[in-house]
């Protein structure tokens, strides 16, 4: 079985300090939580950055300054800028930290309610472009899907060339709006893509850890982090997103799975290898 690689997410464009003191928003604090998930055996970062004051922003200088603090400190981790951003933001606000070439960004497959009037749109028009812009720069998607819809939708884009093989997906599962984080919808999502797919789950608030077991045994990777959930274990806030990677890595030795470096996740993804 190939070796598990964790992404890390470690702050989100929601996810407050009132919710996790931990939660970074500064660059210093990016910076902490992203090493404190490396050290832990994280070996992808999944991106957002905030202003100072906890704003979610886009900005390509942000990002940038953001992504240099991050691999002075940590050179090889591999960096995942969200092209997600925040509700309300265009395309182009959203597509700025492409601009920085990354090795991976992600891709959103579809519309989602967020909850009361929010909605997280991604028309047919706006993947295609975001797919299209992710060929011509040579960055690999991770193409996020909180529906089983949106994996039909990939599917139906990579046949027309607007994402390429191999296909790397992230199993949103949990989120309000979404589908949910049973084990019976994991199986379903994962017999939905093809067989030289390679998948991530990241499940949301109490169904990380059961479906990060799930990926584990199925050969799965995982996502954690305070973007899709604070608590170390019920009613026990995570001090810091590193104590979350840290008990994927436990429950992996348990059923014998070792963990990736960033190296090892470059091979697994089809990445070039760090010069």
């Amino acid at each position: 079985m190939e070796k598990l690689i964790i992404t890390a997410a470690i702050c989100g464009a929601e996810v407050l300090k009132e919710h996790n003191p931990a939660v970074p928003y500064t660059i210093e604090e990016l910076v902490r939580e992203a090493k404190s998930a490396y050290d832990a055996g994280a070996s992808i970062i999944h991106l957002h950055v905030r202003w100072d004051d906890g704003t979610p922003t886009q900005d390509k200088g942000r990002f940038k300054e953001a992504i240099d603090a991050i691999k002075k400190e940590i050179p090889d981790i591999i960096i995942q800028p969200s092209t997600g951003g925040a509700v309300g933001m265009t395309d182009d606000e959203r597509l700025q930290p492409t601009e920085l070439k990354p090795e991976m960004a992600t891709l959103d497959c579809g519309t989602l309610n967020f909850g009361g009037d929010e909605i997280f749109i991604n028309t047919e028009n706006t993947i295609k472009y975001f797919g299209k812009r992710m060929i011509e720069l040579g960055i690999k998607p991770e193409i996020e899907v909180f529906d089983k819809s949106m994996i039909d939708m990939a599917l139906r884009l990579h046949k027309r060339g607007f994402i390429q093989s191999p296909m790397h997906f992230d199993f949103v599962m949990g989120v309000n709006g979404g589908i949910t984080g049973e084990l019976r919808d994991f199986v379903f999502l994962r017999e939905s893509i093809p067989a030289d797919a390679t998948y991530t789950v990241a499940g949301i608030g109490r169904f990380e850890f059961p479906l990060a077991v799930a990926a584990i045994i199925d050969g799965g990777h995982v996502r954690v982090g305070f973007e899709d959930n604070v608590y170390l274990s019920k009613g026990v806030l995570a001090k810091s997103n590193g104590e979350l990677v840290e008990k994927v890595v436990r429950l992996a030795k348990e059923f014998g799975r070792e963990i990736a470096t960033p190296a090892e996740a470059r091979e697994i993804l089809g990445l070039a290898p760090l010069s």
